[in-house]
């Protein structure tokens, strides 16, 4: 029987399907998490300062391993769901190198697009009033922009789709839900925004990141499975799957 996007619903699944891989979810992030401390530590007491060139080769190389990492942690999440009857092999959860270059491809767009708008601002908006309009327009259109294309990622993992594509994709994906999905985000932010803030006075806190960091990386993909069978007026279980 077909059910309507329920918020409530969403958060249960994701909730179950956390609890139910709990130890295979937490290894992964607990591994990711050191490589990338390591790495920031090497880039911190290694590479000399002012080289441009070694900068520039640090900061992509650690930009590949973070894209490298989540998209890993998507196609972890998206094999244990489909994988839950039967064994699965580490194979089936290595991202692919279009994967990771769709993902770059992307990142690079946006970064673009905000760099550009930026010296816009500074260089050719000279009336103070028109660039804070301006300003704050850019503010809500970058956050409706944010709530139709987040899905990218899920998009790139799941149906293996180009940059552009996988955009379009989360653009028609989030289409009529918006309300729903800016509910979605706001809980994911909440998640995320509470253990930073936490950190700043008890630095301890910060190791809950391992917990939620892939948590909210779970809603995000139930979220995202439950509208695709909304927009095809099919049941709603994720799981074909779980």
């Amino acid at each position: 029987m077909y059910h309507p996007f329920s918020i409530a619903d969403t958060l249960k699944t994701a909730w179950n399907i956390f609890k139910n891989n709990f130890i295979t979810i937490i290894v992964y992030s607990v591994i990711v998490f050191l490589i990338l401390a390591a790495l920031a530590f090497i880039v911190e007491f290694f590479v000399p300062p002012g080289s441009y060139y070694i900068d520039m080769l640090a900061s992509f190389l650690m930009l590949f391993v973070q894209a490298y990492t989540t998209l890993g942690l998507y196609k972890l999440i998206f094999t244990l769901i489909d994988s839950e009857l039967y064994e699965f092999e580490f194979s089936q959860i290595v991202p692919k190198v279009k994967m990771i270059l769709s993902y770059l491809a992307v990142a690079f767009i946006f970064a673009i697009v905000f760099v550009t708008f930026k010296l816009l601002l500074e260089n050719f908006v000279t009336n103070e009033i028109l660039n804070q309009l301006l300003f704050i327009s850019s503010v809500i259109g970058g956050l409706y922009l944010i709530l139709r294309i987040m899905f990218f990622n899920t998009f790139i993992v799941d149906d293996d789709s180009g940059p552009i594509e996988s955009l379009k994709q989360s653009f028609q994906l989030t289409k009529g839900y918006l309300l729903k999905v800016l509910s979605i985000l706001g809980i994911i932010m909440l998640l995320i925004a509470v253990p930073a803030q936490l950190s700043q006075y008890f630095p301890p806190a910060s190791l809950f990141i391992i917990f939620s960091y892939p948590f909210v990386n779970i809603i995000l993909m139930v979220t995202y499975r439950k509208l695709v069978y909304s927009h095809q007026d099919v049941d709603d279980d994720v799981t074909e799957t779980v």
